[in-house]
């Protein structure tokens, strides 16, 4: 059944695979890392645009290390979980000054790397470098649930077990590179999390799940996420065209993103409610000002959380201190990397 199994799916990625995506078949480890660094959380049709940007931008893992961090996340605004990017840059910066810019080349240097895990050191070994490891996505995991007929949860220690042990014992070993990028490509296009082709499956007649029709049940996962909303008021606060931002600093959401002056409520605020509020008194003291405008809530989903966003224009006489707060001109503000939300708003309101 194993041997059936990954026989039936080298012959689909030969015969019927048309996915096309720019790193298809790359064997540069940097191109192959910076893909899947961008993927990571990022559907393709997203993350596709970022890539080639990255890539044109920084053609080698010299020219990533050596860019200014405000540009890199730049670059990065809008595809979100921060942190990723932050770990690109370390790892960029550890690979150009301690491998003098050549990529590790075996999964157990390539796995210590900041922002790796299995998965990438998988891929990249299997992609770059022929070696026998296999990859175990989304993409894997469903696939093997529901042709092995499999309700371990993927989201446990027993399950990343199961489905990894599994995943290696299928893999092709002389060409570990294309058997991975076929079974990824397989759950992607045939076998999908919402309306699998299964009438077009080449593996249905062995698949457990779609005999026993079951297909819709797997794979299981044993927790279900928690999610928390959090209310955003921000205060563009604004002088002479000029107006204050920070950079976020703590291990939050957008950390090392840039945000205009944040006041977070644990509950929604009325409009009345923001306009007497304490905390813009506390920030501008005695200093006289006028409230120009109160933007409609704005909501972002994340994977965690619900956020809703509304803005404050505010205008004031004279410059003044703010801690932790620079003053900027504001056809500067497009010059920094900003979370999607506050650039979206931006944008509709016209002011980038």
């Amino acid at each position: 059944m194993n041997a059936d199994f990954s026989k039936k799916l080298l012959q689909w990625n030969r015969k019927k695979n048309k996915r096309d995506m720019p790193w298809k078949g790359e064997t540069d480890p940097y191109k192959i890392w910076l893909s899947e660094i961008i993927l990571q959380q990022t559907r393709v049709e997203q993350g596709w645009a970022y890539y080639e940007k990255f890539v044109k931008e920084f053609p080698t893992v010299h020219h990533l290390a050596k860019a200014p961090e405000k540009k890199v996340f730049k670059l990065w605004e809008g595809l979100g979980y921060y942190n990723r990017c932050k770990n690109l840059i370390e790892t960029a910066k550890k690979i150009s000054r301690d491998y003098k810019g050549k990529f590790p080349s075996t999964y157990e240097e390539i796995i210590e790397l900041k922002g790796i895990g299995p998965y990438t050191a998988a891929a990249i070994s299997s992609f770059a470098f022929n070696l026998p490891h296999a990859v175990v996505d989304g993409n894997v995991e469903r696939v093997l649930s529901r042709y092995f007929g499999i309700n371990t949860p993927v989201d446990t220690t027993d399950g990343k077990k199961t489905y990894t042990e599994l995943a290696n014992a299928l893999l092709d070993k002389k060409n570990p590179g294309i058997y991975n990028q076929s079974i990824m490509d397989f759950g992607a296009v045939i076998c999908k999390p919402q309306n699998p082709l299964c009438t077009e499956c080449p593996q249905q007649n062995d698949c457990q799940a779609y005999q026993h029709n079951f297909v819709d049940m797997l794979p299981v996962k044993a927790k279900k996420m928690q999610k928390k909303e959090r209310w955003f008021y921000y205060f563009i606060i604004e002088t002479d065209n000029h107006t204050y931002i920070h950079q976020r600093k703590e291990k939050d959401i957008w950390q090392n993103l840039y945000e205009f002056v944040l006041h977070e409520s644990k509950s929604q605020m009325k409009d009345e409610e923001i306009i007497h509020s304490s905390f813009i008194k506390n920030i501008l003291g005695k200093e006289k000002f006028t409230i120009d405008k109160i933007s409609d809530a704005y909501k972002q989903q994340l994977t965690h959380q619900t956020l809703h966003v509304q803005f404050v224009h505010i205008n004031i006489s004279k410059q003044i201190s703010l801690k932790d707060y620079i003053l900027i001109k504001k056809k500067q503000i497009n010059k920094y990397p900003f979370p999607k939300s506050i650039i979206a708003y931006l944008s509709q309101s016209a002011i980038l």
